[in-house]
């Protein structure tokens, strides 16, 4: 990743949720920030702008201290659990939008004892947040990104998919300017192109411990199971995004025109 990063010359990385695996973390000096984020992704053409989201193992720790990481790392740009951001280059604007999917998923809201934050959030609020970002976006392309799909093959409770659906899709598709919904937590590669919606949906894979089972479902247009990273890639009149392995290998390409 940082090989591809000096080679691309990239503006920034999203990082949409579980950095923090399995527990998460206590409090902004637990020392899982160093063996899951700063010895990792130590590459000098990493040191740049990270625009993180939570996911829901980072809802199984201290959210507070995941915002509050910003702080004491100056590329963790965090300034919300959900928020928004637009890189422009070469005269060509790409409006990112980050969301906090973990409370959109009732099982989290009602596991207080393991997710003890995620039924704090007010969700009918970041949705209306939503609403409004969309519908004021002006930017060449506009991609929204988080941790959960609303769309993908997995053996996880099917209720996730239909609480995303219910609540984040809806919203989305209100607006024809959304391109692409990115989002990681199944640990493999999905693309998904629902017939009759212009939304890319995209599961990103992870950076190690991938899920190589990963079965074809309706509108699936590419799957796979390695582990790796993606790219994005625009100019007036295409958006593409690399999916790519740990070996910097081009496995497949997203690509949404105008």
């Amino acid at each position: 990743m940082g090989r591809m990063a000096e080679t691309v010359g990239i503006e920034c990385v999203a990082a949409i949720g579980d950095v923090h695996h399995f527990e998460g973390v206590a409090s902004t000096q637990d020392p899982l920030w160093m063996t899951n984020y700063e010895l990792i992704y130590s590459h000098p053409e990493l040191m740049l702008d990270w625009y993180p989201v939570c996911g829901n193992h980072e809802y199984r720790g201290n959210t507070q201290a995941v915002l509050d990481y910003a702080k004491v790392s100056r590329r963790w740009m965090m300034p919300a659990k959900y928020y928004t951001k637009v890189i422009e280059d070469d005269n060509v604007t790409v409006r990112l939008v980050f969301v906090d999917t973990t409370p959109m998923i009732d099982k989290y809201r009602k596991d207080t004892g393991k997710y003890p934050d995620a039924g704090k959030e007010d969700i009918q609020k970041q949705l209306a947040w939503l609403d409004q970002t969309l519908a004021d976006a002006k930017e060449d392309w506009v991609i929204v990104l988080g941790h959960h799909p609303i769309y993908a093959d997995t053996d996880k409770n099917d209720t996730e998919r239909t609480d995303m659906q219910n609540r984040l899709n809806a919203v989305l598709l209100k607006h024809k300017n959304v391109a692409m919904y990115i989002c990681g937590h199944i640990h493999n590669f999905q693309h998904i192109r629902k017939p009759g919606c212009n939304i890319d949906y995209v599961v990103n894979t992870s950076g190690s411990l991938s899920r190589p089972k990963v079965n074809k479902i309706d509108g699936t247009q590419f799957c796979s199971g390695v582990s790796g990273f993606s790219l994005v890639s625009a100019d007036k009149q295409t958006l593409d995004l690399y999916l790519i392995d740990k070996e910097g290998k081009v496995v497949y390409t997203v690509e949404h025109k105008k």
